[in-house]
């Protein structure tokens, strides 16, 4: 039977949220049911409420950082319990078939991903994300939290974790690796706590000082102020990978001059504008640039356990149903420290199924 919840809910692009009465589905045989404890907010979010991407679809739930216990599942249902605690990440359905979800990245299925939010499924049903005190999600998509770990700080790991650990892994990221991240917000400082218990010598690349004792903290080596140009003549060759967690538009050609010798720019961030580089900017050095996005569900998996063993959790502001739009200013302006995190349980009970 369906199940009636109660969700944030933007009607329309730029609109405050409203909280409203959700209608979540009665289960397939391979789903599972989940008592949503946390959700984090991400920059993304933002963008689809704000329609700033273009195409947003309204009215809109987002949420694609989800932390809850199992309290129901569907008759095939084997890999999954009732009173697990499990997370939710950036998507919750795949073809599970085609070459790309064989080999486990299901992100970019052949078929077309789901999105957690703000699409249309296979079945032809619109998604709502995290913001709610439940979702139903197919039970390949739900992956085990391990014990013991802070489930509000965990939360952001369901897409700020795996987004920052895919590249990190991908470019085999370890002892001797030279390290720099652009930015030290939501993604950068996980970015930073990952790569140094990775062995990288991480330096932290910020537009001004106010992050430095937060980013040694984090494990960084090092912290450089950019507003200051002249720090770029100094770092030139200084990087084997750099990790672009900023969305806005940064001097491109500057940050690649740090990079050595077959450095690598991967970007994370998704700018509204282009991206424009100068051609010598790359054909110096062998340097290259790429993009990365989230990862599979069995990286997801390998990085939740790996940052349960190095105890790393995104340092979080948890928040009430009621403080969302005031946080969104203060995602934007940069003044959260480091993730905002929506306590479910504030926005009320799930009633009764029908």
């Amino acid at each position: 039977m369906t199940t009636t919840v109660p969700a944030l809910s933007a009607r329309r692009a730029h609109a405050p949220f409203e909280t409203v009465d959700l209608q979540r589905r009665a289960l397939r045989p391979d789903d599972v049911r989940v008592d949503i404890r946390y959700a984090g907010i991400c920059h993304s979010d933002i963008h689809q409420v704000r329609d700033e991407w273009g195409e947003g679809l309204f009215p809109m739930t987002p949420g694609h950082e989800i932390v809850g216990t199992v309290v129901e599942v569907g008759g095939n249902v084997r890999d999954h319990a009732v009173g697990d605690t499990v997370g939710v990440g950036c998507f919750v359905d795949s073809c599970l078939e085609c070459q790309a979800c064989r080999e486990g990245e299901e992100q970019f299925c052949e078929k077309g991903v789901v999105q957690t939010y703000a699409q249309e499924d296979y079945h032809g049903e619109v998604t709502y994300g995290g913001y709610s005190r439940q979702i139903v999600v197919r039970d390949h998509f739900a992956v085990p939290i391990p014990e013991g770990v802070d489930l509000a700080g965990v939360t952001p790991l369901l897409c700020a974790g795996i987004t920052t650990y895919a590249p990190l892994k991908r470019y085999d990221v370890g002892p001797g690796t030279r390290v720099g991240v652009i930015g030290m917000g939501g993604l950068g400082h996980v970015a930073v706590k990952i790569a140094a218990a990775l062995g990288a010598e991480v330096s932290v690349l910020s537009r001004t000082d106010a992050k430095r004792k937060d980013g040694l903290a984090f494990g960084a080596r090092h912290y450089l102020a950019t507003e200051d140009e002249s720090v770029f003549d100094d770092l030139r060759c200084s990087f084997d990978l750099l990790l672009n967690t900023v969305g806005d538009g940064i001097p491109m050609d500057d940050f690649l001059s740090t990079l050595g010798r077959g450095g690598v720019m991967v970007n994370l961030g998704a700018p509204s504008d282009r991206l424009e580089i100068a051609a010598f900017s790359v054909l110096t050095m062998r340097r290259s640039v790429a993009g990365s996005m989230v990862g599979g569900l069995a990286q997801t998996r390998e990085m939740l356990r790996f940052c349960a063993e190095h105890d790393i959790t995104a340092t979080v502001e948890v928040i009430g149903a009621d403080q969302v739009d005031e946080y969104y200013d203060r995602v934007v302006d940069g003044s959260v420290r480091y993730r905002a995190v929506i306590d479910a349980h504030t926005l009320g009970e799930p009633a009764s199924g029908g």
